[in-house]
């Protein structure tokens, strides 16, 4: 299997495509700005956050409110306060997976050796931490309004229909763009909420649309599904499009993306800002991505 973007910048590198993303880009980026809008692209979180079975859902504690007070805490100079103590999954609603996530035949983005992960130090390489903060232009293809509603479970989505889709919206792919691409997926999902989304099921990119994103220079792919491809997966492979656009080309994928209102703006560039929370060794991470334009 090719390597296309090990050593690209430099045999250290853990950061991957994000180095796409320059001062140049962040500059054009802003200049979408022109209506002062800010959408928020991320699920709320709560104990109903709907998780795969082999990840634990979020637990939510609150370590001090009202009812201490009401039971005898003192309160020095009538000063009161609340705090909480969450517990989840890095990979749980809408959340960035770190260049450490997946890999095949032992190695990592880069060529760093997989035994780098292990249950002690966490991700000694290409962990969340390395990943910078994204802003940079985001390009909504909303396959969904193309074929006319949301795609059914299981449907593929190849590199002609995105081409053909960015043709018509008059958008020409650049340097450091992140992508976000709406299946309509996760609208699917709100009648079945918080027990019966079938994570196994869903409409999704192809190796092929993979491949076009990547050698067509972007920095970040997202989507509004659990994990960017179709599922089930074609026959003899194992998530095809992380193994290729993690591992090969170094760009992080984000995933579960709400994106049912940004698709209703009728906006399809806008300025993308993105922060991953910087967990050191982490896989993943929770984000609240937002598009301003």
């Amino acid at each position: 299997m090719a390597h296309e973007a090990w050593g690209l910048w430099g045999d250290a590198d853990e950061v991957g495509a994000a180095n796409l993303i320059t001062a140049t880009e962040v500059l054009k980026a802003t200049v979408l700005v022109k209506q002062g809008r800010v959408l928020s692209l991320a699920q709320p979180l709560s104990k109903k956050t709907p998780v795969p079975g082999h990840r634990g859902g979020l637990q939510h504690f609150m370590d001090r409110d009202g009812g201490d007070y009401a039971g005898g805490a003192k309160a020095k100079g009538g000063f009161q306060f609340a705090e909480d103590t969450v517990v989840m999954p890095v990979h749980i609603g809408t959340h960035i997976d770190a260049l450490c996530h997946a890999w095949c035949d032992d190695e990592l983005y880069n060529g760093f050796a997989s035994t780098e992960i292990n249950s002690t130090h966490g991700a000694k390489k290409c962990g969340i931490e390395k990943l910078p903060p994204i802003v940079t232009r985001g390009v909504l293809l909303d396959v969904a309004k193309g074929r006319g509603g949301p795609l059914a479970d299981g449907e593929s989505i190849g590199a002609v229909e995105l081409a053909s889709l960015a043709a018509a919206s008059g958008t020409t792919l650049q340097k450091g763009d992140a992508i976000l691409i709406r299946t309509g997926w996760l609208e699917n999902q709100a009648g079945k909420l918080p027990r019966n989304v079938d994570f196994n099921n869903e409409p999704g990119i192809d190796v092929e649309a993979a491949l076009w994103l990547a050698t067509s220079g972007v920095a970040l792919v997202g989507a509004d599904n659990f994990a960017i491809e179709a599922m089930p997966f074609p026959e003899a492979t194992i998530f095809p499009v992380h193994q290729r656009l993690i591992r090969d080309y170094g760009i992080s994928l984000l995933e579960g993306v709400v994106l049912a209102e940004l698709a209703a703006s009728g906006v399809t560039e806008f300025l993308f800002v993105a922060a991953a929370l910087p967990l050191v060794g982490g896989t993943g991470s929770p984000i609240t991505p937002m598009a301003i334009f």
